[in-house]
């Protein structure tokens, strides 16, 4: 097989994957995001409940989380599963896993802000929703780009796992076509396109932080 159908069988496999990747972000930072709230709340109850999901995602394999969210159904309710529905549980199990992660890393950005910025805030007659989002979450965001690029960074290369729920995402493809060839050659272009995939992720962060820094 020539380089270019390689090429275009991998650019339909990267589309997958890019799918993959922007509805976990997208997901995954708004649900984390309500999972650290209710991590950090005053009911004990939700509390310990946040804390057992985010150390039962963290501490178990994403694989694993995968094969729960697509065969849960049938084993657990009895409910029959389509083929169609192996995307929407990559996208499930997926979103779930790094929800948990970026739980930990809003919590983290949060619990770093001064209880000062909180008791000024009152004292100018912000109420706390108000003093949440108009000042403590600006702080917030500008604190864990950093570690929002390492998990982001992780994601793109997480998205092939989707194979093994037999997802056709770029690696599933570089796979088969390295079988069928009997070469490499289809696992180094999609080395490189996950590489530069990963260094434009890394740029836009840099880029973003650079906008957000108190020391321009």
């Amino acid at each position: 097989m020539d380089i270019a159908t390689m090429l275009e069988l991998l650019g339909k496999g990267a589309l997958v994957s890019l799918e993959i990747f922007f509805v976990t972000m997208v997901g995954s930072l708004i649900l984390g995001l309500l999972l650290c709230l209710v991590r950090m709340s005053k009911f004990v109850v939700f509390r310990l409940l946040a804390k057992f999901y985010i150390s039962v995602m963290r501490g178990t394999p994403l694989m694993l989380q995968l094969f729960v969210v697509y065969f849960g159904p049938y084993y657990i309710f009895n409910v029959n599963i389509s083929p169609s529905y192996k995307l929407m549980a990559v996208f499930i199990g997926f979103v779930l896993n790094y929800a948990a992660y970026f739980a930990e890393i809003y919590r983290a950005g949060i619990e770093s802000i001064p209880i000062g910025q909180y008791e000024a805030a009152k004292l100018l007659g912000y109420g706390r929703v108000q003093t949440f989002f108009y000042i403590i979450m600006p702080q917030v965001v500008k604190r864990i780009i950093p570690p929002v690029t390492n998990e982001t960074i992780t994601l793109v290369k997480d998205t092939s796992l989707a194979f093994t729920l037999a997802v056709a995402e770029m690696f599933t493809i570089a796979k088969q076509i390295a079988a069928a060839d009997r070469k490499v050659t289809a696992f180094v272009l999609a080395g490189i396109m996950y590489y530069v995939f990963n260094l434009l992720v890394a740029g836009a962060f840099a880029k973003l932080e650079k906008k957000l820094s108190y020391y321009r």
